[in-house]
């Protein structure tokens, strides 16, 4: 994917010899305000693979940001490099340099790779960062709410299909036991629901074990996808379901906190041909990014969790758009993001 082929406003490459930094920072649209969007720290096999990844993620910010009704843009931005091996101060500082030359036109914030003390050490060097510690008046471990948020949009999904927002009696695959997926864990838990879970990391799996000796826990994502499920979560990386995965899949409900579930165009036709309701990833999942856009205007934890409660009620308005303009819900979630971004990105051209 080249720079010029999509409808990016701005791409930027950072570079810093003497720390390592090798960044891009990708804002895809401004229509409704300052692009925000997190940091992902990741060791890409190429360049090239860098840009595609803060390509689409940067797409998908400014779809999510537009429907959580955050007056945001959206953009991304990715570290290319191991962040057990190259993270450093002075990496994160000049990194901070950059993010502050662009003037506001990006705010940054965690992800894959980085964390709220990552956060304050890039706010050294700039004014224009979110999801920092609560020591430093932030917003904290952004996971809390995105956590709630994908519940919260597994109960719209769950009333949809079955007529009842609870998840009690049904079985719930999650794939990945991070930071959200333990969240998320608790919720399903909390509610009634069975879970089956997996990770490739062996601290994720004792930790569950110990913690919610009940979760039965399977070998890898392959075998999860096979399961008896009622609601599978992608709650790793993405591109979990293809054209591979999807025919294996025996879920009828996807919703997952996960990133750019689908891998590649079309595969919502196919989840939709085998009858698998999909939440939209950037829906159910934006419960973070309204927790760390809470920062801007004086973090309020109850302020945020409710705004958060209210993916509930954007995702049945997306499945119930979707039911009634014959489409699948990816779709019926891009018409209202992009209506949104023109019809309020349009009031800038009002002078005042």
């Amino acid at each position: 994917m080249g720079v010029f082929t999509t409808s990016h406003e701005q791409v930027v490459f950072c570079h810093d010899r003497q720390s390592g930094l090798r960044a891009i920072i990708a804002v895809y649209s401004t229509a409704l305000g300052p692009a925000l969007g997190g940091t992902r720290f990741y060791p890409y096999a190429s360049e090239e693979d860098a840009l595609h990844d803060v390509l689409e993620l940067s797409r998908g910010m400014a779809y999510k940001n537009a429907l959580a009704g955050l007056d945001l843009g959206g953009g991304k931005a990715v570290i290319w490099g191991d962040p057990d091996k190259d993270k450093s101060e002075q990496l994160l500082r000049a990194y901070g340099r950059f993010v502050q030359s662009l003037g506001g036109r990006y705010y940054t914030a965690c992800d894959v790779g980085t964390y709220v003390q990552d956060m304050d050490i890039v706010a050294k060097e700039t004014k224009f960062v979110t999801g920092r510690s609560e020591a430093h008046g932030g917003a904290g471990d952004s996971s809390v709410l995105t956590a709630y948020g994908v519940f919260q949009g597994m109960r719209a999904a769950a009333e949809h299909r079955w007529g009842s927002p609870t998840l009690a009696g049904r079985r719930v695959g999650i794939s990945g036991l991070g930071k959200v997926g333990k969240h998320l864990t608790k919720h399903l838990i909390d509610d009634g629901a069975s879970v089956v879970a997996t990770d490739v990391s062996e601290k994720a799996l004792d930790w569950v074990s110990s913690t919610y000796p009940q979760v039965e826990l399977v070998d890898g994502n392959d075998e999860l996808i096979k399961q008896p499920l009622d609601v599978y979560a992608p709650c790793a990386l993405g591109g979990a379901l293809n054209d591979e995965t999807v025919p294996l899949l025996q879920a009828k409900i996807v919703a997952g906190a996960a990133n750019n579930q689908l891998a590649h165009p079309g595969v919502e036709k196919l989840l939709a041909e085998r009858d698998v309701l999909y939440a939209p990833d950037y829906v159910v999942n934006s419960g973070g990014v309204i927790q760390v856009a809470d920062e801007i205007e004086g973090f309020n934890f109850a302020r945020a969790k409710e705004r958060a409660g209210r993916i509930y009620d954007i995702t049945k308005q997306i499945l119930q758009l979707a039911s009634a303009e014959g489409v699948p819900p990816a779709v019926a979630a891009d018409r209202l993001a992009e209506r949104r971004m023109a019809e309020v990105g349009r009031l800038r051209t009002i002078l005042v």
